[in-house]
């Protein structure tokens, strides 16, 4: 009588085994997703080729809102951003269907892009890249033709560097032009700007969100010590303009 009794326990216990297995299973396969991952690297502003990106099975829990699950719902869309192989390529790093490539499609809604010449000093030696941060500084001369240097936008974005909207930050480039992410306020003040001194870009750190405030310098301030000025008199023709002056308006950038 023992044998069957230790059988039939057997039995059931399988039976309870294969059951769950197969519960499991099935939860897996119900929970997961198929998933669009970056395969070979993506240039922003260029379309996505079919041997760039692949499927893979993405954890359910895990998987991203809205994330496309087949290639044909990627392939020859434009790539707004660059992306690196193993990413998920995700709706908001995508131009719109319609989008045709270039830099018109990487600039986001509400910004203009607005290129600005500068020379090689100014350029930071080829290190403003982008997707790189700057303040801008103008040079010139005031209402009183006198010197002075001022920041005038603040953490701007770099677009692209000559014609091209990706670099490899180890191989710093030297150029003379580069076009900036701007709002369209900005994008009048930059104009201005350029028209009445030279443009310098102030390459920041990426993870720096401050905005720069400062009321420039003028030539008393490089041409004389601290203790000199205190006790030298200025001669009224180099003193900061007014308000009513037609010197360089302050302009802060914004936040990205």
């Amino acid at each position: 009588m023992k044998l069957p009794i230790f059988a039939t326990i057997a039995l059931t216990l399988g039976a309870m085994a294969a059951f769950t297995a197969a519960r499991w299973v099935g939860i897996a396969q119900t929970s997961g997703a198929k998933v669009v991952i970056v395969n070979q690297p993506i240039e922003a502003g260029k379309a996505i080729a079919a041997d760039q990106i692949k499927t893979v099975d993405w954890p359910g829990s895990a998987v991203p809102n809205d994330a496309p699950t087949r290639t044909t719902d990627v392939v020859g869309r434009i790539a707004r951003v660059s992306m690196i192989p193993g990413e998920p390529v995700l709706p908001g790093k995508l131009a719109p269907k319609n989008a045709t490539g270039g830099l018109s499609s990487i600039i986001p809604e509400g910004k203009r892009a607005i290129t600005v010449r500068v020379n090689e000093v100014i350029a930071v030696a080829g290190f403003a890249l982008p997707g790189s941060y700057v303040d801008v500084l103008v040079s010139g001369k005031d209402a009183d033709h006198q010197p002075f240097s001022r920041t005038v936008l603040s953490r701007i974005k770099v677009l692209a560097v000559a014609q091209e909207t990706t670099a490899d930050p180890a191989k710093p480039k030297v150029v003379n032009a580069v076009t900036l992410e701007l709002t369209p306020n900005e994008s009048e003040k930059l104009d201005l700007a350029r028209n009445i001194g030279v443009l310098s870009l102030v390459l920041r750190n990426e993870l720096d969100a401050g905005e720069i405030n400062s009321a420039g310098v003028r030539l008393p301030d490089i041409v004389y010590s601290p203790s000199t000025r205190a006790n030298t008199p200025l001669p009224v023709a180099k003193a900061a303009p007014s308000r009513q002056s037609r010197g360089p308006e302050e302009i802060r950038g914004t936040s990205h």
